[in-house]
């Protein structure tokens, strides 16, 4: 109880542990954190439940009546990308749907609901016999869960099911391999606050474990398996056998209602057989005091899976046993000498005769033998840990602690971990790189879980924006949104207590116009919505998503950013941005009230030009209120961008009330527009996508811009008669792409006749297209990244650039003969 009070009273004397904030401390230690990559458990609980290559039955768009087979190709959140059976690799046809919204089934539901299956029409042809081909591609199929795609667990993320409430089988890894029913208190991303079945009113015995823990199971799981259900020792005196017979079974009739589904331990590990035999000799790590290594011996040999170590203790006086289950795959089991060879300190057993240790003597004097080399699984180094890297990871002491931690050492498959922070100093902890009591860094924060900061904390306390060398490491924005999809799902009480501060959804309406600065596929990959949730939240994460789905992350971080004259109204917040290597950062303002976040959103549309519903708290079904969908960049280039700080009135194409923002001046701004014109000058001819009626700007327009008087006369005949021909022509979101013009004479020169149809060709026509032309070397890229046809037109110069980190002069060379191709496109295909 007094560890407990002198918690609460660090809690509320520090606001700087509070304020803690992992990316201000990796820059002022010069640490990285460790990849995400490397905590297999952690990716394995964000998973969805969905896997590409899963099969369903979903209806047909063109007819609402009928359904097709269609196969996942990737999955993001709740929404599905799908591919109909029978367009085998053609991914035109490939669409998004939402698991919560859509009409989806698994395999056989059509049958059993005398529902009609039938080829929809654009692959008809493809499939003469529907019924041969059907038994062909779901011959060893694997179906969507039925769980997932019907009733109460429909679109939810499959770890939000195990609820304060549930009940669960634990198995007593201290004594023997019975098990006993717990219950789950908490649910924090996984891991389990599990309290003893008929220890409600007591925490004394609580255990925090990782959901996907072998030793944990669903209720049932003992008795299928032959195991006894019996309360572990050290609770057994606590209730006569007769209250525990009756709570188990007063379990057993509750047992529906408290259930948890059997797939959620599909990804557990598979404990395999071992080779053990009783008196063996190892060495170990005591998992509940994982600081040193020591002798071991095999005490007890339950069965093929199960064996039971116990590390050596020679004192006669001793009362107490360190002992503990394992399995092959156990961490903190080593062969004899394995210390020596790996340079590390073996710690001798208590009452060992003197300090030097050595393991033929010990083990003459004990009689035994050494465990052989074959009974241990082999260890890898091939996991991403370094040293110094930093981390989170659970005190072994105090699990309830979530402490940071650096590597100071790394052997093998091994971490020695120091923890910052913990209530009570600890020795460097020696811990699996497998192991499921350690986080990538981030992780406590998008749980809502407190981590344990370093005593002296690095907080963020002004507003200043900076530019700063490329971050160590940015927290993953898909994370941040299984944050907030959980705080959506397990925290109803509070959004009701705090409404005043309780943001709704905020909805990407990808469909609408995306403006200058962001790439509208990008934008169209991101979630359908984010929140609700505290609106500082998730508006900070709304602006991570666009600022991450730019051409330039840097330009449009720099648009956000709060000027130092403006009022301040809202909360101050540290935004990042990434682009070429180098990170740059400001200071952002985000609304703190619900009542806000609409005019919040719809002004910061209007900062980035793009249409004022592109997110917001309103969902665009199917026609923006706004008339976006005939805007093009040209046209808002026009209004935006040469014009901005001279004219204010209504802009093009609808948008009757959209608001025009007054920014000063910026100098900066309008010298680099000038050095885009004079590369457009130089390097190539625009394909001018301009619907008809778009203004083409007046003769004052064209002396603010003295670089492109200087176009010629043949370049605006040319252009104007390709505008004609395309007027009512849009390719895909090429509207949404900065042109990459090229030369007069070189197009007079260079006219490109095409044999096929550029969308149609393969991957090994691209190539072959490339090697024809002063590119070949770089044909070897559009292979590795598998750029076909359609790909290829969408390419442009800052993409290339950026994807295929290319120097300007061969990116221009690159885009010279894309753009070669789009024209011969326009001319002999577009029609």
């Amino acid at each position: 109880m007094n560890g407990e009070q002198q918690y609460d009273a660090d809690a509320g004397s520090s606001v700087e542990e509070m304020e803690f904030n992992w990316d201000e401390y990796l820059e002022d230690t010069g640490a990285t954190a460790a990849p995400h990559g490397s905590f297999k458990h952690v990716d394995t609980s964000l998973q969805n439940g969905f896997a590409p290559g899963m099969k369903l039955e979903v209806a047909v768009k063109s007819d609402q009546n009928t359904y097709w087979v269609a196969t996942i190709i990737t999955t993001c959140g709740q929404l599905l990308l799908l591919r109909y059976d029978g367009y085998g690799e053609d991914r035109k046809a490939d669409f998004w749907c939402d698991i919560m919204t859509a009409d989806l089934h698994p395999i056989g539901w059509c049958e059993q609901n005398k529902k009609i299956l039938k080829v929809p029409e654009g692959i008809k042809d493809k499939i003469p016999d529907q019924e041969e081909f059907l038994q062909r591609v779901l011959k060893g199929a694997c179906s969507a869960p039925a769980n997932l795609l019907e009733g109460l667990h429909r679109g939810k993320n499959p770890l939000d099911l195990i609820a304060p409430g549930s009940r669960l089988e634990l198995q007593n890894v201290r004594d023997s391999l019975e098990a006993w029913i717990v219950n789950v208190v908490e649910n924090v991303g996984g891991r389990l606050k599990l309290r003893y079945e008929g220890l409600e009113d007591s925490d004394k015995f609580d255990q925090w474990i990782f959901y996907l823990d072998p030793f944990l199971h669903q209720v049932g799981w003992a008795t299928q398996h032959g195991y006894s259900l019996q309360p572990p020792l050290a609770i057994r005196s606590l209730k006569s056998e007769a209250d525990w017979q009756e709570i188990l079974k007063k379990v057993k009739e509750e047992e529906e209602e408290s259930s948890v589904p059997t797939d959620l331990f599909k990804d557990k590990p598979v404990i395999g057989v071992h080779s053990f035999s009783e008196g063996m000799k190892l060495e170990a790590v005591d998992p509940m005091a994982p600081f040193v290594i020591s002798p071991a011996t095999v005490l007890k040999v339950y069965n093929e899976k199960y064996f039971m170590i116990e590390i050596d203790d020679l004192r006669p006086e001793r009362t107490t046993s360190q002992s503990y289950i394992c399995h092959v795959n156990s961490a903190g089991i080593f062969p004899v000498q394995w210390s020596l060879k790996n340079g590390l300190h073996l710690s001798p057993p208590p009452g060992y005769p003197g300090q030097d240790f050595d393991w033929a003597d010990y083990l003459k004097q004990c009689g035994a033998e050494a465990a052989p080399q074959s009974c241990f699984p082999s260890l890898t180094s091939d996991h991403g840990f370094k040293e110094n890297m930093k981390l989170e990871a659970v005190n072994p002491v105090d699990p309830e602690e979530v402490c940071i931690a650096t590597v100071t050492k790394l052997k093998d498959s091994y971490l020695w971990l120091q923890l910052e922070g913990s209530k009570k100093p600890v020795p460097d902890c020696i811990v699996s790189v497998e192991s499921m009591n350690i986080f990538p860094v981030g992780w406590c924060e998008t749980n809502g879980y407190q981590l344990r900061p370093p005593r002296k904390a690095i907080v963020n306390k002004q507003k200043k924006i900076a530019v700063v060398q490329p971050e160590k490491q940015i927290l993953s924005s898909r994370t941040v949104h299984d944050g907030l999809k959980n705080q959506e799902l397990n925290s109803s009480d509070s959004v009701v207590i705090n409404g005043k501060y309780c943001c709704p959804k905020i909805y990407f309406n990808h469909r609408c116009f995306s403006g200058p600065y962001l790439n509208k596929g990008r934008i169209a990959e991101l979630p359908q919505s984010v929140g609700p949730g505290n609106c500082v939240l998730v508006l900070k994460e709304v602006l991570t998503l666009l600022i991450n789905a730019a051409y330039k992350p840097s330009r449009v971080l720099r648009e956000l950013q709060l000027e130092e004259e403006a009022a301040w109204h809202g909360h101050g917040e540290t935004l990042k941005a990434k682009y070429k290597g180098k990170s740059y950062r400001a200071t952002v303002e985000v609304v703190r009230t619900a009542d806000r976040v609409a005019d919040f959103c719809r002004k910061t549309c209007i900062k980035l030009e793009c249409c004022p519903n592109l997110f917001g708290p309103q969902m665009v079904l199917d026609k923006c209120s706004e008339n976006c969908s005939v805007l093009t960049k040209t046209k808002y280039t026009h209004y935006y961008g040469k014009r901005k700080n001279k004219r204010i009135g209504r802009p093009p194409g609808g948008h009757s009330n959209l608001e025009v923002a007054m920014k000063k001046p910026n100098k900066r701004r309008k010298r680099r527009k000038h050095f885009f014109v004079h590369k457009k000058k130089r390097s190539s001819t625009s394909v001018d996508n301009t619907p008809a009626g778009s203004p083409q700007g007046s003769g004052g327009e064209e002396e603010d811009d003295p670089d492109e008087s200087e176009l010629s006369h043949s370049l605006a005949q040319d252009r104007d008669k390709r505008k004609r021909k395309l007027r009512t022509f849009s390719f895909s979101d090429d509207e949404n792409k900065p042109p990459s013009p090229k030369d007069i004479k070189m197009e007079v020169a260079e006219k490109l006749q095409l044999d096929s149809n550029p969308l149609e060709w393969s991957v090994a026509d691209v190539v072959r297209f490339l090697k024809s032309t002063d590119c070949a070397p770089l044909a070897r890229i559009f292979l590795d990244q598998e750029i076909d046809g359609q790909a290829l037109l969408l390419l442009t110069l800052p993409t290339v650039q950026e994807c295929m980190d290319l120097k300007l002069g061969p990116a221009i060379k690159l885009c010279h003969h894309i753009e070669r191709v789009k024209l011969a496109f326009y001319q002999q295909f577009a029609n």
